[in-house]
């Protein structure tokens, strides 16, 4: 992308990534005014980025990134770079982005087991060892996302750490408003 739009323009590498990054600046500060998720049915889950250990996977995984994500089925999502994935670092962000009379989806880690002590009045754990899901109860809308970010990110062949922040709000800004840049995409055709 960086070498096709530097040829399209004219214009030298280095200054077009200096421009995505303003664009990514721009869009990460949009995304932190606008990620308030409130009442409703709310999946979370945490996923892990890159790292040195090639075919390690999840937690095991040394050197990978933690992003803790929530996602309020049918509207957004929230993403935020986590220490660890202890109760005590996802806590204040749950209780930020989800209200005490949201429903809550999340996978089987025992860090979440603690949700209705902390005034959640559901909250349904899937357990793929059992089963994949059951009904409603699922976190496959969080995990597509997921998905989709380790697919775009995967193009860039690796991406600074200090950078990494920047390109996991662009995968949510691009999700959260995929209804209006498809849209705009049609109408511009």
């Amino acid at each position: 992308m960086l070498q096709r739009t530097s040829k399209l323009t004219g214009i030298s590498r280095n200054s077009i990534n200096k421009v995505f990054t303003g664009i990514r600046v721009r869009i990460t500060e949009i995304c932190e005014e606008s990620s308030i998720l409130a009442v409703g049915e709310i999946e979370l889950v945490a996923s892990y980025f890159g790292g040195k250990r090639k075919g390690k996977r999840d937690r095991c995984a040394s050197g990978k990134i933690p992003v803790f994500g929530m996602l309020k089925r049918d509207d957004k999502v929230y993403t935020q770079i986590v220490k660890n994935c202890s109760m005590s670092e996802l806590m204040p962000l749950i209780e930020e982005m989800a209200d005490k009379e949201s429903v809550i989806y999340s996978d089987g880690f025992k860090n979440y087991d603690g949700l209705v002590d902390y005034g959640y009045k559901e909250h349904f754990r899937v357990k793929h060892s059992v089963e994949f899901a059951d009904g409603n109860d699922h976190i496959n809308g969080i995990e597509n996302f997921w998905r989709l970010c380790k697919v775009r990110l995967t193009k860039f062949r690796g991406i600074k750490k200090s950078n990494f922040y920047l390109h996991i709000k662009e995968c949510e800004f691009r999700f959260n408003n995929r209804k209006k840049l498809k849209r705009n995409y049609i109408c511009s055709q």
